[in-house]
């Protein structure tokens, strides 16, 4: 049977490759995938014990059996699990306000458009977080971050993020909106917003979301400073 490999942030630099396809023998389980591209890229073989796997952008097991045709994604440790840019074409491309709830775009986020998702006559708090480049960073002075995301599985975590912050907090209405490609010092990387009908909800879920961000999203980046580079969260 033939899947479909996908590779994100260091495993794609060291391989020059962002897809392929690799046969397997049928029924062979996503464990058995990983030896296979181990003995076939020696490069990347000491990086996939850490990494995480998604079978058709569910996040699997080792166990689980493969099937013909799936999309087997290798996902590094994202940059949120270290310290708390786009592979593939964002949704989208035009610059503009975006009327979704949920977005990783490849263009200048609006803060306007964010909370315009949330805003309401019934909720009286609506609290937000901007996430901008600094301008100091692991080696020396930032010189541009590198933001990478397997786009579509990022939106659907996106998503079941602000659903479940929804669901835990009555009333909370969630958005949130992530960068992805080239940013400068001082360019935005992710606006998110809360509102709720009182302003201790809306706080808790506006924090809520950025921290489940940053453990589970397929969102990479990658520092390139005056004195060196590095994915922040890769494997070592």
């Amino acid at each position: 049977m033939h899947v479909s490999v996908l590779y994100f942030a260091i495993l794609r630099e060291r391989l020059r490759c962002e897809q392929e396809s690799i046969e397997l023998p049928a029924g062979a389980t996503v464990a058995e995938a990983l030896a296979a591209i181990a003995a076939r890229h020696g490069a990347i073989a000491g990086l996939l014990p850490q990494v995480q796997t998604a079978v058709n952008r569910q996040i699997a097991a080792g166990t689980q059996a493969l099937a013909e045709g799936d999309e087997l994604a290798l996902l590094p440790p994202v940059a949120g699990g270290a310290d708390a840019a786009g592979s593939g074409p964002a949704n989208e491309t035009v610059p503009g306000p975006v009327r979704r709830k949920i977005a990783v775009l490849d263009h200048e986020l609006s803060l306007g458009a964010v909370v315009a998702e949330v805003a309401g006559v019934e909720r009286g708090g609506i609290v937000t977080f901007t996430g901008v480049v600094r301008r100091h960073g692991r080696h020396g002075e930032v010189v541009r971050l590198e933001y990478e995301a397997y786009v579509e599985m990022a939106e659907q975590v996106l998503t079941e993020i602000a659903e479940e912050i929804e669901r835990e907090w009555s009333g909370v209405h969630v958005a949130i909106h992530h960068r992805v490609g080239s940013l400068l010092v001082g360019e935005t990387a992710v606006v998110i917003a809360a509102a709720a009908p009182h302003r201790a909800e809306a706080f808790d879920a506006c924090e809520a979301a950025i921290d489940r961000l940053k453990r589970r999203a397929p969102i990479w980046k990658k520092e390139i400073g005056t004195q060196g580079e590095e994915w922040i969260g890769h494997c070592p």
